[in-house]
């Protein structure tokens, strides 16, 4: 993206930064994602004058980019979805799990829970989606063995999340793996088993904390929910989900072993939906409205993704990353890459919530030139990502975490806060630990 002849500033320029300072301060007067981008993108095309013109080869060039690609990617992810949820996949799925463990003490339940929310939502790409889908078929069992709403939205909401990263084909996961240049296998070695199992620790902790202030005063309304024991698997659901389960190992081993790009889970998605449709025995017609569904409910975030991508490439154009970076060097004099690591893992809380992707793409065009001269390895900054991305967004109020509690049926802000608040204190210790450590493996 070029400067116009006459842009308002020079690059390298700390007021390139000013179409995203405006966005960030709309999202936090809650005002929409995609009105906040727009808005910010009108401001960047008067600081650096373009017109209609190269406004349209602006947002034309980010149809292309890498962002717009992780949006489609989603919105497939989706359509795969709602197929399977129409051939009973993800509930035979819940079901199988559930009755393997033999669900009959908190403890079992919380393991279950754990389980259930990672796959579904790790395999569905999609927190509150993949939560709604299994929330019914659980908590009649989870009811029957005592454990409360808050407990329960407490661990969907962070297992739930471990799978967004998890995940090996999630929107998360793709973003992350471009941005540090790691393949799916070196990051869950040195990031995302480490960072994930130590929240799971946390929660584990904190859920036996808020069960333990919430039994007796919360409890489930099992006439509202699906009778979970009279759940029956139809061979063609059972053939349908042995038959995705097969192709999906399948299609990630090969794109494993074969070292496929981002790109390789476009194919993936398109396969699985051919596979889940065929062995479901879903008719086309139905499987085609199937699929434009899934599409249409992702194209808001597909919207924000090409949006932000034009807004981050005019504040790139306009050096305003560059001059941040210059201003914190000469700040900050020799940060060493203890620091990089650490100021980056806290600076994920700037309200792009429901766009993960794009603050991942922020905060690595923020951070890469500090990321270079210091000297931190990619491998240790795809923690700060994981930090920056999942851990704010567990110390206030946010609308996954809302949304969670009314999946869990919980109205407890108050302990939901609490539990979430000691989860992430074993993540918080280990990152700054390894902020000074981690650098003598790499």
């Amino acid at each position: 993206m070029e400067i116009g002849p006459n842009a308002l500033i020079d690059a390298p320029s700390l007021l390139g930064l000013l179409p995203l300072l405006i966005y960030i301060v709309l999202i936090f007067m809650n005002q929409s994602n995609l009105l906040a981008t727009m808005i910010g993108i009108v401001v960047g095309a008067v600081l650096l004058d373009h017109d209609l013109g190269m406004l349209a080869e602006d947002f034309a060039a980010s149809l292309g980019s890498f962002v717009a690609m992780i949006g489609f990617i989603i919105m497939l992810g989706a359509a795969l979805g709602k197929l399977m949820n129409e051939s009973g996949i993800t509930e035979t799925l819940v079901y199988w799990i559930v009755s393997g463990l033999k669900v009959d003490s908190q403890n079992k339940g919380r393991i279950a829970l754990m389980i259930i929310s990672i796959i579904i939502c790790g395999l569905l790409g999609t927190l509150g989606g993949g939560n709604a889908i299994i929330a019914p078929i659980v908590i009649p069992v989870l009811a029957n063995i005592g454990l409360t709403p808050t407990t329960t939205a407490l661990i969907l909401k962070n297992a739930g999340e471990v799978g967004l990263f998890w995940g090996p084909l999630t929107g998360v996961t793709l973003a992350t793996l471009e941005l540090t240049n790691m393949s799916y296998g070196q990051f869950m070695l040195v990031a995302g088993l480490p960072f994930g199992l130590i929240w799971l620790f946390g929660t584990w902790i904190a859920s036996i904390y808020v069960q333990k202030r919430t039994e007796g005063s919360e409890q489930y309304d099992l006439t509202q929910t699906v009778d979970f024991e009279n759940f029956i698997v139809e061979p063609k659901e059972r053939n349908a989900t042995i038959a995705f389960i097969i192709s999906f190992l399948a299609l990630v081993i090969f794109g494993v072993v074969t070292e496929q790009g981002t790109s390789y889970a476009i194919i993936v998605m398109i396969l699985l939906m051919v596979i889940v449709s065929v062995f479901g025995r879903i008719h086309p017609k139905i499987a085609e409205e199937k699929i434009v569904e899934g599409v249409a409910s992702m194209t808001d975030l597909f919207l924000i993704f090409i949006t932000i991508d034009v807004l981050l490439e005019m504040v790139t154009a306009a050096g305003g990353f560059e001059a941040l970076s210059q201003l914190l060097q000469s700040t900050f004099t020799n940060i060493s890459a203890a620091a990089v690591m650490l100021i980056s893992s806290v600076v994920g809380g700037l309200g792009i919530e429901a766009a993960a992707v794009a603050e991942l793409q922020i905060i690595t065009d923020m951070f890469m030139p500090m990321i270079e001269s210091s000297g931190l390895p990619l491998q240790m900054f795809a923690i700060s990502l994981l930090s920056a991305t999942r851990l704010t967004g567990s110390i206030y109020p946010t609308s996954n975490m809302i949304g969670q509690m009314g999946i869990a049926h919980s109205s407890n802000t108050k302990l939901m806060l609490q539990g979430n608040w000691i989860s992430i204190l074993p993540v918080i210790l280990f990152v700054i630990i390894w902020a000074f450590v981690g650098i003598n493996f790499f």
